[in-house]
């Protein structure tokens, strides 16, 4: 079994009801008001407020970046704001966070919470608060959400234990490994690699996911982080969602399955397929940075924070 050395992370504190949690955008601007997401949170207790981006439209994005980071710090700023949900993902993110000052969050910390482009952010409060982060459904995303991925995030704001169980996939290596779970999307993992938001990978669940990319993008996203040192001293591998998959006129010839597993063959740490979460109607949260036990076996995987 793998074991990870790394350093605990910080929590930040659980929700009660009667907190006020902010809704803020990011990356790409909103098709439609947040209604169901606000009434969601609402039924829990909450008191959402809204930022300006909910509103912005400047291009494809929800206002130009100075106000995307703008809104952003509103949230980080105010003491009273207990999480910052991003609304939405699409592209953006990148653009901004260099102009958000996070130190707030090291004497403050506050949950912050989505999926997708929002990995930026994930990476980024990992690498340098070591801050646990909720990986889960968005604003944009809860109308065709399952009840349960919602669950699974009213469980991980309020701090009630959840954990995962589900069948074996026929290309799981079985193994146990305990490490923190890092991660997100795969795309945006390969974006801040190298930079002040990059991950340390050594010792970690790392969890990919991805939507609409071409079988050859993939594999060349896997085996760049290969050959940059970050797959070999995993403490296991859980492969979520890879969602609106293309491909070329001459087929690429391999599954992501087969992809990934031809990458990581020549290491030994447990590997997952078909994780719950990712763009998927069933996307179940993940806390980021807390540490999980995943034990893969021949008919079951099950992982359990611990």
């Amino acid at each position: 079994m793998y074991k990870s050395s790394t350093t605990a992370t910080v929590a930040p504190p659980f929700l009660k009801k009667g907190d006020k949690i902010a809704i803020t955008c990011p990356a790409k601007k909103l098709p439609n008001p947040m209604t169901d997401a606000v009434t969601l949170l609402e039924s829990w207790g909450l008191e959402v407020i809204q930022g300006e981006t909910l509103s912005a439209s400047y291009h494809q994005f929800a206002g130009d970046d100075d106000l995307r980071a703008r809104d952003l710090q509103r949230f980080i700023d105010d003491d009273s704001i207990k999480t910052i949900i991003a609304a939405r993902g699409g592209y953006g993110t990148i653009r901004m966070i260099d102009k958000v000052d996070f130190s707030p969050l090291a004497t403050n910390p506050k949950w912050l919470v989505g999926f997708s482009d929002i990995t930026v952010l994930h990476a980024h409060l990992y690498a340098n608060y070591n801050l646990q982060t909720i990986h889960g459904q968005m604003p944009v995303t809860i109308p065709d959400a399952s009840k349960y991925s919602l669950e699974t995030l009213r469980k991980a704001l309020f701090g009630d234990e959840f954990d995962y169980t589900f069948d074996s996939h026929d290309r799981n290596r079985k193994g146990r490994g305990t490490g923190p779970l890092i991660g997100g999307n795969l795309s945006l993992l390969v974006a801040v690699s190298g930079s002040v938001s990059d991950y340390n990978y050594d010792g970690g669940i790392l969890f990919i996911e991805d939507v609409g990319e071409y079988l050859y993008s993939i594999d060349r996203m896997v085996r760049m982080l290969d050959r940059a040192g970050k797959l070999k001293n995993l403490a296991g591998l859980i492969v979520g969602g890879f969602t609106e998959l293309k491909d070329n006129d001459i087929p690429f010839g391999q599954t992501v399955p087969e992809i990934i597993m031809e990458v990581v063959k020549k290491y030994d740490y447990p590997v997952c397929f078909d994780f719950p979460a990712g763009h998927i109607p069933d996307n179940q949260s993940l806390i980021l940075g807390k540490t999980l036990n995943l034990v893969v076996e021949e008919h079951h995987v099950t992982a359990k924070y611990i």
